[in-house]
C-alpha cells in the first residue's frame, strides 16, 4: 500500500529556521497514517487550534486538510532564542489509494490531534444484465 504525501501550495519547502514556516509561508503537520481492520486512519498532530479553523475536504482519492494556527500566546515585543512551533496557515494533501471510501470517512478533533477514519470500500458485487436491442428501420 502507498500513501503519497503531496501538496497544491508547497512542495516540502526547507524550514525557515527564523519564523518557524517554510519559505512559502505555510507549514505542514506531522501526520501518522495506518491501516485497521476496518480502514485507514490519518491522524494530524494540530496543538493549539479549534476544529472551526480546520477544513477537510475530499476530491476523488485525494484527502486535503488546512486552516490557520494563531500565535496568540507570546508578546509582540518578544524575541526568540528557539522558535519550533510553525503559526499560521497550513495545508497538506495526500493522495490515497485505491480501496478506501472516502465518502464514509468522518473525523474528531480531541487534545490537539484530528483523526479521520476512512473505511475500506465495500466491494462491488459483478452484476449481469442484459442490454436492450431495438430494432432500426
Amino acid at each position: 500500500m502507498a500513501v503519497t504525501k503531496v501538496s497544491s501550495s508547497i512542495h516540502f519547502a526547507p524550514r525557515n529556521h527564523n519564523s518557524g514556516e517554510t519559505a512559502t509561508g505555510r507549514w505542514s503537520p506531522n501526520t501518522d497514517i495506518y491501516t485497521t481492520e476496518s480502514g485507514l486512519v490519518i491522524k494530524a498532530e494540530l496543538a493549539g487550534m479549534k476544529s472551526d479553523s480546520l477544513e477537510i475536504t475530499v476530491e476523488g482519492q485525494r484527502l486535503r486538510i488546512n486552516g490557520v494556527r494563531p500565535d496568540c500566546c507570546r508578546s509582540p515585543q518578544c524575541s526568540f532564542l528557539v522558535m519550533e512551533i510553525s503559526y499560521g496557515p497550513f495545508e497538506t494533501t495526500l493522495e490515497l489509494p485505491p480501496g478506501y471510501d472516502l465518502s464514509r470517512a468522518h473525523a474528531i478533533y480531541v487534545n490537539g490531534f484530528l483523526r479521520i477514519d476512512v473505511p475500506a470500500a465495500q466491494p462491488v458485487p459483478h452484476k449481469t444484465t442484459k442490454v436492450p436491442i431495438i430494432e432500426g428501420a
